[in-house]
């Protein structure tokens, strides 16, 4: 199956057009989008999350139309943001991350027994009972980190994740990303390192795809472009 499949999708924001005539059929498990900022990229992954209506084209993410069937796509997809703070809604580190499980009813002990293997797998263990805010920015990054995996999603789309994030605590973050976890990834990120780490990379210029394929040879069209 496809991880993305869309033909003619546009998107547009306040009277502007952002993207047009996206056309994409990416099935690697890790996937890069790439581009200049304003390029549209970041709108892209809020389409494919859910979180912005397209304009018009055709539009799958794993299988789910996320216009026509946003709760199967909700119960598939997790997001991670570049700050952690706009994603961090409860007191305590352990509330956090059962808040991402309320939709699934779980009984208490299944839970808790989740949320507790999600704060060890992150390095998190222990913190359960911290304040969240208290946490430093790495450990904030780990906690949004858990906050999406707890719930086991298909898909985890990323928005710039290391950004605000010192080069140990990215170099963590990234490793958990990009680890086969039984999750696809779509990663949007201006380090280009970051994205050749990935299988396969998309390139947004102009609210348009100027180049899909394997993440080295995506990479390399676009540093030859930025040097130009």
């Amino acid at each position: 199956m496809s991880v993305i499949r869309c033909a003619g999708l546009g998107v547009r924001l306040g009277g502007r057009e952002v993207l047009r005539d996206v056309s994409l059929d990416l099935s690697a498990r890790t996937i890069a989008l790439i581009g200049d900022n304003g390029s549209g990229k970041s709108t892209l992954a809020r389409v494919l999350a859910g979180l912005v209506r397209r304009t018009e084209g055709d539009l799958r993410v794993l299988g789910c139309d996320p216009d026509r069937d946003p709760a199967a796509l909700r119960a598939k997809v997790a997001l991670v943001l570049s700050n952690p703070d706009a994603q961090i809604m409860m007191p305590t580190v352990a509330e956090d991350v059962a808040l991402s499980l309320r939709a699934a009813r779980l009984p208490r002990r299944e839970r808790d027994a989740r949320v507790e293997a999600a704060l060890a797998r992150f390095g998190l263990d222990g913190l359960g009972d911290r304040p969240a805010q208290d946490l430093s920015g790495g450990q904030k990054q780990l906690l949004a980190l858990c906050g999406a995996f707890v719930r086991e999603p298909a898909l985890v789309i990323a928005d710039e994740p290391t950004a605000l994030l010192d080069g140990r605590n990215a170099r963590r973050v990234a490793d958990h990303l990009l680890a086969d976890a039984g999750h696809a990834l779509v990663l949007v990120t201006h380090d280009l390192a970051l994205a050749r780490r990935c299988e396969s990379a998309v390139l947004i210029a102009d609210g348009r795809v100027a180049a899909s394929g394997a993440s080295f040879d995506v990479v390399d069209a676009y540093e030859e472009a930025l040097a130009c």
